[in-house]
């Protein structure tokens, strides 16, 4: 039998995303129509910048653990946050969650040394470019980081939470993340992570002038395949 996933949703663009990946893509293991149980809870986004903008990681944290016990009474066996941003409270929140989360970085970051990729762009929001979520897993692995200079990093974010999040994609912001993504390979970058769930949804990899890493679909198909291994595995 399948594990149940839980999904710890911040922003709704990205959750939906991830959503859809898991229950589309398991067909082709499970069957038609057949994916693994999966449990969605969704504290607005509105609180969860609240203390984003104040630098409060374990204020978002414990809305995050409200989540993860909604979604474990629910009868989750292990959770995912398809948000790259408040991953930076995962110290404050998993040593409480009552079931294990999968990390987005760590995922991209499997996924990055499998491509043999060593030096890598991080697009997200200005929280995650600037934080060391990407550098505390991809480092471990010997793959380096770097983000787009300053003014680079303000107009992404502006483009995230104006454009992205609310379901607004247009060309001219997607050949802006172009135009990154081709700096980015002057300094050296052979892949760049779209770290932040709304951006592959604007990027189009056969376009992008670098290999890109897809955070939320990653996410989501680690989470498949951890739901297809069965509940024996729970940790």
């Amino acid at each position: 039998m399948a594990g149940h996933v839980g999904i710890v949703a911040c922003s709704a663009e990205g959750a939906a995303l991830c959503y859809r990946t898991i229950a589309l893509e398991a067909q082709a293991r499970m069957g038609e129509h057949a994916h693994p149980r999966v449990t969605l809870d969704s504290i607005p986004m509105a609180e969860h910048m609240a203390f984003i903008r104040g630098d409060d990681w374990a204020g978002v944290a414990d809305l995050l653990l409200d989540s993860a016990r909604a979604v474990a009474a629910a009868g989750a066996d292990f959770a995912i946050c398809p948000d790259n941003t408040v991953h930076q409270a995962f110290p404050f929140l998993t040593p409480r969650s009552p079931i294990p989360f999968l990390h987005i970085a760590d995922v991209v970051a499997r996924e990055a040394r499998k491509r043999g990729l060593r030096k890598l762009g991080v697009l997200g929001t200005r929280y995650l470019m600037e934080s060391e979520v990407y550098p505390a897993s991809l480092s471990p692995l010997g793959i380096e980081r770097e983000v787009p200079g300053p003014a680079d990093r303000e107009r992404i974010n502006t483009i995230i939470f104006r454009e992205l999040v609310n379901g607004i994609f247009t060309e001219s912001s997607r050949l802006y993340f172009n135009e990154v993504m081709e700096e980015l390979a002057g300094r050296g970058c052979d892949g760049a992570v779209l770290g932040c769930t709304e951006i592959p949804l604007i990027v189009r990899p056969d376009d992008a002038p670098l290999p890109t890493l897809d955070s939320t679909r990653l996410l989501a198909r680690a989470a498949l395949a951890r739901a297809l291994a069965g509940k024996e595995i729970r940790s």
